[in-house]
């Protein structure tokens, strides 16, 4: 069984016509069902949380990321009742689709649940995608890997995580330590107690992880998420898993997930999880 649970729609409209084009796609790489994961930057909802916590001073970080946030096609498009409504009326329809949400790592973690808990998901994502005001991911702002200590930037980023799941709302954790994306790769011997702190944090919390291949075709790493030494700690903890393409485009659903199954066979996993209002069930690859 296949399955790819973090996929996004972001660049087209809430359309039949556009999103039939992502079944398409899955039912030629033989997916059983895909589960959409749209940012939490697309609603308005989150407008004034990303506001509070990223940088947006003068600086080249600052002037970039506010940029990135006024960006009037994608950023605060839609509500989620409107979101929902649509999943819901693909369901109505047949598709095998499930409704998810990835949601930034906010600091402010009882309004962003507030928010969350009107609506009834199938799963919901918590990824890091900024550290301290940073957003890491951007190509742009990649030279900011190379000003600070890596150690140091794996500690922050683990801080990040314990702040958003310690106490067991999320689901799933995604693309845990991408922070490899553009090859800032510290010594194994330098991080290896925080990899294994947050698969225990993982497991107390009962928390599956996303095995996602966004990082092998879209960035220069070219290896998928998490990498061989957190993958470890999965097997030795036990952590549930998924498996995702992070798809921004049609023609990207699925990418590399076969690959992604045998990827996590290596390592002893025979099983990923797959949910139903935020029930996880585990099936065979």
């Amino acid at each position: 069984m296949l399955i790819d649970y973090h996929i996004h729609f972001e660049y087209g409209d809430y359309d039949e016509k556009w999103v039939k084009l992502f079944f398409e796609q899955a039912e030629k790489k033989g997916l059983k069902e895909i589960g959409i994961t749209e940012h939490t930057h697309g609603f308005k909802e989150f407008k004034d949380l990303y506001f509070e916590d990223l940088i947006l001073d003068n600086s080249k970080m600052g002037q970039f990321q506010k940029k990135w946030l006024n960006n009037p096609k994608t950023k605060f498009v839609h509500t989620l009742s409107e979101y929902v409504d649509f999943i819901s009326m693909l369901k109505s329809k047949g598709y095998p689709v499930k409704l998810g949400l990835e949601v930034c790592n906010f600091r402010n973690q009882i309004e962003v649940r507030k928010i969350l808990k009107k609506y009834e998901w199938d799963y919901l994502i918590v990824s890091i995608h900024f550290i301290k005001g940073w957003g890491f991911d951007f190509n742009t702002l990649k030279h900011k890997f190379s000003e600070r200590n890596l150690t140091d930037i794996w500690k922050d980023y683990v801080y990040e995580i314990e702040n958003v799941i310690t106490d067991g709302f999320y689901d799933i954790l995604g693309h845990p330590f991408n922070l490899r994306l553009f090859n800032n790769i510290p010594c194994k011997n330098d991080v290896e107690k925080l990899l294994e702190k947050t698969a225990l944090l993982i497991k107390q919390e009962n928390m599956t992880i996303d095995i996602n291949t966004g990082t092998y075709y879209r960035y220069p790493v070219k290896e998928i998420t998490p990498y061989a030494d957190f993958m470890e700690y999965v097997k030795k903890y036990d952590i549930p898993v998924i498996l995702s393409s992070d798809a921004h485009y049609p023609e990207h659903v699925g990418m590399e997930i076969k690959e992604a199954a045998n990827y996590v066979k290596r390592f002893g996993i025979m099983e990923i999880a797959t949910f139903n209002k935020r029930k996880r069930i585990l099936e065979k690859i």
